[in-house]
């Protein structure tokens, strides 16, 4: 089986070089696999840095493309190169010895998957809840749930210390970019990510699709990754991750929503317009204006 495993450099080139070298410590003797990093038009000199590495596959954006558009540089790549499955890998992560070696036997039976995600030592969203013993098991994904009634994705188990409560595979409403493994049949059915959404909820919307399609969905906690939380996007709760996430979440509601939802979450970011971020946000809802945001919201 050939799997490709895409990692998206904006910026990052530390993040990115502890992260495919975890996965190049990790490889199977049983998987043909190619690991490409897409450069998302970095100007902190990765691509430079980046293109000493002799195992990886180096592509170059011209722009930056977001998320979306990033990955779907190294997507149409990895489907061009005729492989079987295709791995979505934050370049904020880093992967245990065995990922693959645990992944594998997925391989056979599943169309999207993502596997258990613990915060990385030191990035928990509430640090002072946490023993020094806890740090490395403290969940970040175990599985997504769609709120269907507020449009809100949400992660299964994250702050909650890992006893052992989240062994069991599951079938979930998204698998989460961060890291989620594709079959490329998925993706020539339904087609890529949305580059509409830029930043955030893409996944949400793929997986969506994917099940609309008649493509399952499913959490595999034997294998296991390590997440530096919201790395790229300035840290949770950034300016940029707001205007993102309100933005799209009024974008994925009316892609999806029932007819009253969509008007309850268009009526709860109107309330909420005299903070700059979300009236920015609800203007380019309005005005149809996508893909990367064209104002200064650093």
């Amino acid at each position: 089986m050939k799997v490709a495993v895409i990692v998206l450099n904006y910026n990052g080139w530390q993040d990115t070089l502890e992260c495919v070298e975890s996965l190049k410590n990790a490889q199977h003797p049983n998987l043909k696999s190619e690991i490409i990093i897409v450069d998302n038009n970095s100007s902190d000199g990765s691509q430079k840095r980046l293109s000493k590495i002799k195992y990886i596959t180096l592509i170059e954006n011209t722009q930056n493309l977001g998320y979306s558009g990033g990955n779907n540089t190294g997507i149409k790549y990895a489907l061009d190169k005729d492989f079987n499955f295709i791995l979505l890998i934050n370049n904020d992560t880093y992967v245990d010895k065995n990922f693959f070696e645990h992944l594998y036997p997925a391989l056979k039976i599943a169309e999207i998957l993502s596997p258990k995600i613990y915060f990385a030592p030191g990035f928990e969203f509430h640090k002072s809840n946490y023993n020094k013993a806890d740090l490395g098991k403290v969940v970040w994904y175990a599985g997504g749930k769609i709120d269907w009634q507020n449009i809100l994705g949400s992660h299964i188990g994250v702050d909650e210390v890992d006893n052992g409560q989240f062994s069991e595979s599951k079938e979930i409403d998204f698998a989460t970019g961060a890291c989620m493994l594709v079959k490329r049949e998925v993706f020539e059915k339904i087609g890529l990510l949305d580059e509409k959404y830029f930043l955030y909820l893409e996944d949400m919307d793929f997986c969506v699709r994917a099940k609309k399609a008649g493509f399952a969905i499913s959490f595999f906690p034997k294998a296991v990754v390590w997440h530096k939380n919201a790395a790229s996007s300035g840290g949770s709760g950034s300016k940029m991750q707001d205007y993102y996430i309100t933005r799209n979440r009024l974008l994925f509601a009316f892609k999806f929503a029932a007819l009253k939802t969509k008007f309850a979450v268009l009526k709860q970011v109107t309330l909420q317009a005299n903070d700059r971020i979300k009236r920015l946000a609800l203007a380019d809802f309005l005005t149809y204006r996508f893909g990367k945001s064209h104002a200064d919201i650093t």
